[in-house]
């Protein structure tokens, strides 16, 4: 397998929304070198409980922070809804059924997901939201709403969630760097800007060409 730049997210991680200008960037800078593989991490895939006032401060202590680094814009009237479950599995598998059709929009429809939850106060936990989304982004409502549904697209964004744990990433936004063949480097564990992203990413490439010394000879020559 040719190397990559490996993408955790989740469509409802506050950060992977700060880092969606950087990943973009990643892709148009890189993009000819190193394809982009997302991988949706499942934050809270399953979740239950209905968020109480603590969750709610929480989340918008990590939504100032995040606008604090990134300057991405967030709508706080979503801390006015009442019975909210933040379950993001459903958005998940929604990436994954455009995933499944194609690979490259994918991203694509992360950040139409992440814009529409963070800054227009939509409900992504909602099927008939999302189906409304896609329907934005070019797709045919029942063929996605379908593909939501589907067997594979539920056991195939499982699969994300398990190769996450494997992995052993425990936060998001992540992104590695390498290859099935030759093994896989953390470029950044959490968010970071571009400038400091584009200098890890050139520095990885850099190390990755540099050829590989000579063994040196001891003293007696073996």
């Amino acid at each position: 397998m040719p190397e990559q730049l490996v993408y955790f997210a989740d469509p409802m991680c506050s950060w992977c929304w700060g880092f969606s200008p950087v990943i973009e960037a990643a892709r148009s800078r890189f993009g000819d070198e190193l394809r982009v593989r997302l991988i949706l991490g499942g934050l809270r895939p399953g979740t239950t409980e209905v968020m109480d006032e603590a969750a709610k401060r929480m989340i918008r202590e990590h939504w100032d922070h995040v606008h604090e680094a990134s300057g991405q814009p967030f709508d706080h009237a979503f801390f006015e809804r009442e019975g909210f479950v933040y379950d993001t599995e459903p958005a998940s598998r929604a990436v994954v059924a455009v995933r499944r059709r194609d690979a490259g929009a994918a991203l694509a429809f992360l950040k139409h997901l992440h814009h529409a939850f963070y800054a227009e106060n939509k409900d992504v936990t909602d099927r008939e939201t999302l189906c409304v989304l896609a329907a934005e982004f070019g797709l045919d409502r029942e063929t996605f709403a379908k593909s939501c549904d589907d067997e594979e697209t539920i056991s195939e964004t499982r699969r994300d969630f398990a190769i996450a744990r494997r992995a052993g990433i425990t936060g998001f936004p992540t992104l590695l760097a390498g290859s099935n063949d030759e093994g896989y480097a953390v470029v950044t564990p959490g968010y970071q800007s571009w400038q400091k992203v584009e200098r890890l990413i050139t520095a990885w490439l850099e190390r990755r060409r540099r050829p590989a010394q000579p063994a040196t000879s001891t003293a007696d020559g073996s």
